[in-house]
């Protein structure tokens, strides 16, 4: 398991992921590591919240846990559930009373489904744990991981107080879908991942795609940072710059024009609107995008 003694470090570690960490992300991740406090990240869809969970995983030589949050999530499907069916069998199997006279218990070990948080709690080894897309899962779920975040614990009724034997490196990510409680932001460490810079995206790019060339991927992020100066419906986030320039090296393209960009939007925006917006003002960005560079 890896330690980290400082954020270039941490910064270090991520790059080999292909992962280009700045220093207030590195920072806030020494810190909850040093405190063993949960993270919350938040920001826009698709700037890469989700991917510092997995890369940690890989640097720290951890496992990852991932809770993929969604609206009707309870208590039941992400700590624990009981083998019906196994108890009922066991039930079955065997005489209910046992020589003592005395009821068979089925809520043991043997029938127990531990889920993720379960799983995250109780593990043998330290571990991450990703409470993915909070802002998706109802209030009640949020309140309901309090305990969690404040303890390292769980409880089963039925076998008691779990609490952690490491405690994991837990992060939770956020698309602002809906405001969080406070009671929730006041057990984590809080950080927002904005887009990146140009010369921070360009670095992204030739890092997820190896065959690009260094031109090719600086005209792709002047592009993209003067495209969200513009008001979309949804602007485009690193997942949808790595999309389009994966495109781009696939159709071998080494300068980037109107009938391209038309053809590759797609790859860049999702609502028919958007799609519209974009190819009205490919000529405008074009010229904006090579004024930066130059």
């Amino acid at each position: 398991m890896k330690k980290f003694d400082s954020i270039e470090d941490i910064k270090k570690e991520m790059k080999k992921e292909n992962y280009i960490c700045d220093d207030p992300l590195a920072f806030t991740l020494y810190l909850s590591m040093q405190m063993e406090k949960p993270l919350l990240l938040e920001g826009e869809p698709g700037v890469g919240k989700t991917e510092v969970a997995k890369v940690m995983a890989a640097v720290l030589g951890r496992k990852l846990i991932r809770l993929q949050c969604y609206e009707g999530l309870d208590a039941t499907s992400t700590i624990y559930e009981w083998n019906y069916a196994k108890q009922l069998l066991k039930i079955k199997s065997v005489d209910v009373r046992g020589p003592s006279g005395h009821l068979e218990n089925v809520f043991t070990e043997e029938f127990l489904i531990p889920r993720p948080l379960l799983m995250a709690v109780r593990g043998e080894e330290k571990v991450v744990l990703l409470i993915d897309e909070i802002d998706r899962a109802d209030e009640e779920f949020e309140a309901f991981l309090l305990e969690i975040l404040s303890d390292f614990q769980v409880t089963i009724p039925e076998m008691g107080t779990v609490t952690a034997r490491h405690k994991p490196l837990v992060i939770i990510t956020s698309n602002r879908v809906r405001e969080l409680h406070d009671a929730l932001k006041r057990r984590c460490l809080y950080h927002f991942i904005d887009y990146p810079t140009p010369e921070r995206e360009r670095e992204i790019i030739l890092a997820k795609i190896p065959n690009i060339e260094a031109t090719l991927a600086k005209k792709i992020s002047r592009i993209m940072a003067t495209l969200r100066e513009q008001d979309f419906y949804k602007r485009p986030g690193v997942a949808e710059t790595l999309d389009w320039s994966q495109a781009l090296t696939i159709l071998d393209k080494d300068e980037i024009d109107e009938t391209t960009m038309d053809m590759t939007s797609g790859c860049l925006f999702k609502f028919k609107e958007d799609v519209k917006k974009f190819k009205d003002l490919s000529t405008t960005v074009l010229i904006e995008a090579e004024t930066k560079i130059e």
